[in-house]
């Protein structure tokens, strides 16, 4: 139902769907790099290049600022059960803490700036990406437990499965790249003309959503073949909306921008309202295919009686 953005303006901003401005929550004294919800949606963290954490309440009040990240705070996250947030610097380590501001771990992750941080949906690891080209996946206590190799240039964005299985890394050498957690490179999705910004499984674990400089928005199986390109922006970030539904993105022109994500069946009836006239009326089209939207209007009909709860959620 809400939406958090931050920029180089310093502030953070909490928005409606609808586009209205919430929330500003102004402290930092310095552009800032990253946000994260808490799970409960009660929380937000940030971090910024002024060396801090910040931690939000959702109507704006500063509830703790947490650490000193020399070099900047370049990205931040908390845990899936809401108690421990978990920081990147730009010296390459990574720190946990408490949200009291209770130093719980550090982590010496990288030789280079961690350019992104995450728990796993199942709280049982962490994930860094870094300026160095690598993906490491650490035990929540600090230990080491796989690196990642194969990008040839910085990490800019890591992203795990909803089921915790497997990671998803985008790059400054226009890539991404779908991992095992035992390190084993899945697949290299391919096409994108610039560096890639950020990625994002969707809700479902079925699709993944890329950003990137050559100002396009790339849909994704986990196979790597290309679903859908949408025209942007030069987006920085991107996400899935809780449901699936829709994409956010947020981009170089200050702009924040909301894209619904139809279903195949939403996508055939969306088509034949365009064709339907052209197939009845044009004196070139086939008798045998001036009838192809006849099931697509019963589709309709079908998925209406569906919605109001007078047909059984069936597949067929």
């Amino acid at each position: 139902q809400m939406i958090v953005s931050v920029g180089s303006d310093k502030t953070v901003k909490l928005w409606a769907k609808d586009g209205r401005l919430l929330q500003t929550f102004q402290g930092h004294s310095d552009r800032i790099h990253s946000i994260s919800f808490s799970p409960n949606g009660q929380m937000i963290a940030s971090a910024s290049a002024d060396t801090t954490v910040k931690l939000w309440t959702k109507d704006g009040r500063l509830l703790q600022t947490i650490g000193r990240h020399w070099g900047g705070a370049s990205s931040v996250s908390f845990s899936p059960d809401g108690n421990t947030l978990v920081s990147a610097r730009g010296n390459g380590t990574v720190r946990l803490w408490g949200l009291d501001g209770t130093l719980l771990q550090t982590i010496q992750a990288h030789n280079n700036w961690v350019s992104s941080v995450n728990f796993s949906p199942d709280g049982n690891r962490i994930a860094s990406g870094s300026g160095d080209g690598t993906v490491k996946l650490w035990g929540v206590y600090g230990t080491l437990l796989h690196t990642f190799q194969g990008h040839l240039g910085g990490v800019t964005s890591i992203s795990f499965s909803p089921n915790s299985e497997t990671i998803a890394s985008a790059s400054a050498d226009n890539n991404i790249k779908l991992w095992s957690l035992d390190g084993t490179l899945l697949h290299t999705f391919q096409g994108h003309r610039d560096r890639v910004y950020s990625v994002s499984f969707s809700p479902n674990g079925q699709i993944i959503a890329s950003a990137s400089a050559d100002n396009t928005i790339r849909l994704w199986n986990l196979d790597g073949i290309l679903l859908q390109t949408f025209p942007e922006h030069g987006v920085r970030s991107i996400c899935f909306s809780p449901d699936g539904k829709t994409i956010v993105s947020a981009g170089d022109d200050n702009t924040i921008k909301i894209w619904k994500l139809l279903s195949v069946e939403e996508l055939l009836i969306e088509g034949c309202h365009w064709l339907r006239d052209y197939l009845k009326t044009n004196p070139n089209v086939s008798e045998s295919d001036r009838t192809l939207c006849d099931d697509i209007c019963r589709l309709t009909f079908s998925l209406f009686l569906r919605a109001s709860g007078t047909l059984p959620n069936t597949k067929n």
